[in-house]
């Protein structure tokens, strides 16, 4: 198959640093767009991947390496190192699912997705951490889950840090980060340091938007480039429509070619293999099963779908924080995680980066004040908490659903359940960071006030009121929605990846995890498709 691709570069390559995809397309690479392939045709490889993120770009490379051909179906945009401007505009109109408009079906949770080749790994901030132990001991209680315990996964999660560079983060944290070391020592709260996945990172903190550096580990500047080095093709701006299926077997996969605008070009394409493997995602995954009407006698797809509701808290200081610059996450405390397993929510604490046009949506308000407020951006703080949803009977998690044009809705419900956590998790924030020096804060509610002392905070933050779209609820971790497990009344997948009822259709990414991890979530892909992938490949030996 000839390579057309004829992308050039928008600007001039910054000195010392080079663009490994247009190195690689200039060298022969076998990279297209959706477009270039001719309409109504037929691409065949030996295994289809669908997506590019962390689960699909770590499978493609350790198939394409053991000489596999490999066909890789990006529904995003193909954008590399020379396209990255540390521009929040550009970023998330060309890198995030709906331009980082992505919501729930009642407006209540913004969703932060990746869109690209490389997927999320492209646009997160490098929090790197393995799956907590509590997580893949209720797995294998619950669910049934075999070959995952941590001893089970010690190998593989090894496996990919040294692929990816994973690490502690060794350079001093920004001030944003500080703040809640600081305030954590003062309180007798254990802090740790944020283990990320690059290589010579020059600390500009603006990892939101791609990295312009190459120096995140991400899959566009890894395991993408491996694959396409050892025969492999990508088509992107290629979205999944359906699964051709015929009885127990996946045939094939129709396939929408979008134009540079992103939506349909009139153009479309089968892919056939005798392997297909789903990694696009919690959301999107669900959604091409439901397009398909794959089988499904439990009626589970989509079903538990799971992702770390995100409360925020912003706090004031008189000294400079400049919180868009340096390593976004590089402290982190899971005190409050564990005290419960499967009792009240236990939620992670962390800090996001506050660029000014992520800063302005999620201070909430409007007006004079909302002007104040982001004309202090050089002083302001801000702390997350991630509450680790799907441990109890009462966070069974969301649902995903089709509208009429067959794109996804997310059905999640902030519940009584996790309205008590949203509110504990406030109340640490705010005295955390007053604790660290802060001289305001201010909960991410549009009726909280500015509070002054920790007593003010702790009294008005209990107060305010629980009703939808009052609050701001984030997600940048989309989990589950094809339950993993050897229950096949509860789940979809085996422990393996292979779906029950289809013998040739595998799921190698976050959409099968049965809850939510209680981490940022990339490692715990990484080191599941890893093993999975290498499992996969034994199989495809032994039948050959």
């Amino acid at each position: 198959m000839q390579n057309n691709n004829q992308r050039q570069p928008d600007i001039p390559v910054v000195a010392g640093i080079s663009d490994p995809i247009l190195d690689g397309i200039a060298n022969g690479w076998n990279v297209r767009e959706s477009t270039e392939v001719a309409d109504g045709s037929v691409v065949e490889a030996d295994v289809i991947i669908i997506g590019t993120g962390a689960g699909g770009g770590t499978t493609a490379e350790i198939l394409a390496k053991a000489g596999l051909k490999v066909l890789m179906l990006e529904e995003g945009p193909l954008k590399s190192t020379n396209d990255f401007r540390m521009d929040e505009r550009e970023a998330y109109r060309d890198l995030y699912q709906e331009s980082a408009g992505r919501m729930s079906k009642d407006g209540a949770m913004s969703i932060l997705q990746g869109r690209c080749v490389g997927g999320t790994t492209v646009i997160n901030w490098t929090s790197s951490f393995r799956t907590p132990e509590p997580t893949l001991n209720y797995w294998s209680e619950e669910f049934g889950v075999e070959g995952f315990s941590s001893a089970d996964m010690a190998p593989w999660f090894e496996t990919m840090e040294q692929r990816l560079n994973v690490a502690p983060w060794q350079v001093q944290p920004n001030e944003n980060n500080s703040v809640l070391a600081r305030g954590a020592t003062k309180l007798g709260v254990d802090w740790h340091v944020i283990p990320r996945n690059v290589s010579g990172c020059w600390n500009l903190g603006y990892c939101g938007t791609g990295c312009p550096t190459n120096a995140k580990q991400s899959m566009l500047v890894t395991t993408i480039p491996a694959a396409l080095d050892n025969h492999s093709e990508l088509v992107y701006s290629a979205r999944a429509e359906r699964l051709i299926m015929e009885g127990r077997k996946v045939l094939g996969v129709e396939v929408t070619a979008l134009a540079r605008d992103y939506q349909p070009s009139g153009k479309s394409f089968v892919a056939k293999a005798p392997h297909v493997i789903m990694a696009c995602g919690a959301i999107n995954g669900p959604a091409l099963l439901l397009r398909s009407k794959a089988p499904d006698p439990h009626k589970r797809i989509g079903k538990r779908t799971f992702f770390h509701p995100t409360t925020f808290c912003f706090a004031e200081f008189e000294q400079v924080i400049d919180p868009y610059y340096g390593a976004p996450q590089s402290i982190y405390s899971d005190h409050f995680q564990w005290l419960e397993v499967s009792g009240k929510v236990g939620y992670k604490l962390e800090v996001p980066p506050l660029q000014p046009g992520l800063t302005s949506v999620l201070l909430l308000g409007h007006g004079a004040q909302h002007f104040d407020d982001i004309s202090k951006l050089p002083n302001l703080h801000a702390m997350i908490a991630l509450l680790r949803d799907g441990f109890h009977p009462d966070s069974e998690g969301g649902s995903i659903e089709l509208a009429d044009d067959g794109t996804p809705i997310i059905d999640y419900e902030i519940n009584d359940y996790l309205w008590d956590g949203v509110i504990r998790s406030w109340l640490t924030m705010a005295e955390i960071q007053f604790a660290a020096g802060a001289k305001a804060v201010r909960a991410s509610h549009v009726d909280s006030p500015w509070f002054h002392s920790w007593e003010e905070a702790k009294a008005g933050i209990s107060q305010l009121e629980f009703r939808s779209n009052a609050f701001t609820a984030g997600s940048a971790h989309c989990m589950g929605g094809l339950t993993m497990g050897e229950d096949q009344s509860r789940c979809l997948v085996d422990s393996h990846g292979k779906y029950h009822y289809l013998d040739n259709l595998y799921v190698f990414d976050g959409s099968a995890f049965p809850t939510s991890i209680g981490a940022n979530p990339q490692l715990s892909i990484y080191g599941m498709a890893c093993k999975q992938a290498n499992k996969l490949l034994e199989t495809i030996k032994a039948s050959a």
